[in-house]
């Protein structure tokens, strides 16, 4: 393998570089949240109920197909490339080739052919984003082993999520809602492109190839893999077995099915939101600047905040206060403030204020939890271990998509009636406010108290984690020579 001597003392073009492979995931990836269901229900003509089995489809199996790509990629010999890079370049064309298939509508299907079609791309996007994003995820562990070196890596990548998601969040619905009439008011009736969303994809996903190619040429491995003997008895159940008495993994898997499965809802919810209830879907586009325009506040000074209170207490805190903000958004439904999509903004940006630190951190936590996993088994499985971490990710995917669908075929949404710029019943515009910003703020207030009751890796504890795993890897080498 290529230099691994110097285990941190990043630069400048790692940050960048690793920062692009987010990046290049998002700009398809950030679709699934903004467009897919809405694409679903009003372009395909599928009913919310089989999307939700659909998407239960795919996690069923995702829990197969995950940890064993990540069994898979770690029990692979690294080549003088890197033991995770070469995967990512690997895949990121059959990424892009399905990330444009899952938005193609073929003219002229039935529902049920449609929903057979949405089956195999939806599936089809999920595996090899699989395929890139285990590795990608497995990549920042090697990168560096400093702690604030992994801290900035956090923020870095999570800097690129919110890059590579712009397009999809912030230019695309200014571009794929087609003017189909107007309202009595003269406000103009506007209806999803499935046309004009697929070229917007073709692209994205092109792009998002050359995306991953610089990620490619700009980053390194520094820490080489251990050097394990072949055991016959060795078992990815057992594995499993043993990340899940790992209670910082478990706790913070938890929280991060949490944080996507809140992600996507809103993302998703607020698609219609701003589509029905406000009637101005193109304002969609300020929810992304909104939610992650408070990290420029944070980033320049992030590293300190940490040095001084810790990664757990401050996203701990910050849920809660993101939780109070969206509970105070529910509690003004039915008032002036609440036919205003400003104000409704203005929440937005302080809510994001709250999520800005797990938001920024969660990667760096994920090292962490990683690393106490190798103090506590004196292995260091990222492979597997991200694996884990990332199927959970889906189940908050899952989560996210089944809870929406049964939440619209309960308030009755009739996305004909959208499509052709018909007004819905005030009784329905009125439930769908509800579900967009009362199930927000609980799926925010049980992070909140995940973080702060359930992960156990305080700012003290993650010292002495540091300072063992240092004794341990010492005695390793020296054991080695």
């Amino acid at each position: 393998m290529a230099e691994t001597t110097a285990t941190h003392g990043i630069k400048f073009k790692d940050k960048v570089g690793y920062a692009l492979g987010d990046t290049a995931g998002l700009l398809t990836f950030s679709l699934i949240g903004a467009f897919q269901n809405k694409f679903y229900t009003d372009s395909l003509g599928i009913r919310p109920g089989y999307i939700v089995v659909l998407i239960l489809v795919a996690r069923i199996w995702d829990a197969i197909n995950d940890p064993l790509w990540g069994a898979f990629i770690q029990s692979r010999k690294p080549n003088p490339k890197g033991q995770f890079r070469p995967w990512i370049i690997g895949f990121s064309i059959p990424l892009a080739i399905s990330a444009a298939l899952m938005f193609l509508k073929i003219p002229g299907l039935s529902e049920i052919q449609y929903l057979i079609y949405a089956y195999i791309t939806y599936i089809m996007y999920g595996m090899m984003y699989t395929a890139v994003n285990i590795p990608y995820g497995s990549l920042a562990s090697v990168v560096t082993d400093d702690e604030l070196e992994r801290s900035s890596l956090s923020m870095w990548r999570s800097i690129g999520a919110g890059v590579g998601g712009l397009p999809g969040t912030i230019i695309l619905p200014m571009i794929v809602y087609t003017v189909t009439g107007k309202y009595k008011n003269g406000t103009d009736i506007k209806a999803l492109d499935e046309k004009k969303l697929f070229w917007c994809v073709l692209i994205l996903s092109v792009l998002s190839v050359a995306v991953y190619f610089i990620h490619y040429k700009l980053t390194k491995e520094r820490i080489a893999p251990q050097k394990h003997k072949k055991d016959k008895n060795y078992s990815a159940v057992a594995t499993v077995k043993e990340l899940f008495g790992n209670r910082a993994f478990v706790t913070l898997s938890l929280a991060s099915m949490l944080l996507i499965a809140f992600q996507f809802y809103y993302q998703s919810t607020y698609t219609y939101l701003f589509t029905d209830y406000y009637r101005k879907p193109g304002l969609y586009a300020f929810v992304t600047i909104c939610t992650y325009g408070p990290m420029a506040i944070f980033i320049p000074i992030m590293n300190k905040l940490i040095r001084k209170f810790g990664k757990k207490e401050l996203c701990a805190a910050g849920m809660a206060f993101a939780a109070v903000v969206n509970i105070a958004l529910f509690a003004v439904r039915g008032t002036a403030l609440a036919s205003y999509p400003t104000v409704f903004l203005a929440f937005t940006f302080f809510s994001g204020l709250g999520q800005t630190f797990l938001v920024l951190e969660v990667w760096a936590l994920v090292m962490d939890t990683i690393d106490y996993h190798e103090v506590k088994t004196g292995k260091r499985e990222e492979g597997m271990a991200y694996a884990v971490f990332s199927f959970t990710r889906k189940l908050g995917q899952t989560l996210a998509g089944v809870g929406l669908n049964a939440l619209l075929a309960y308030i009755k949404y009739d996305g004909e009636l959208s499509k052709k710029g018909i007004p819905l019943p005030d009784e329905v515009l009125s439930k769908l406010y509800d579900i967009s910003t009362l199930v927000p703020a609980i799926m925010l207030a049980l992070m909140a108290v995940i973080l702060f009751v359930g992960y156990d890796l305080s700012k003290k504890k993650l010292v002495t984690v540091h300072e063992e795993l240092a004794a341990q890897r010492a005695a390793d080498e020296s054991a080695a020579e």
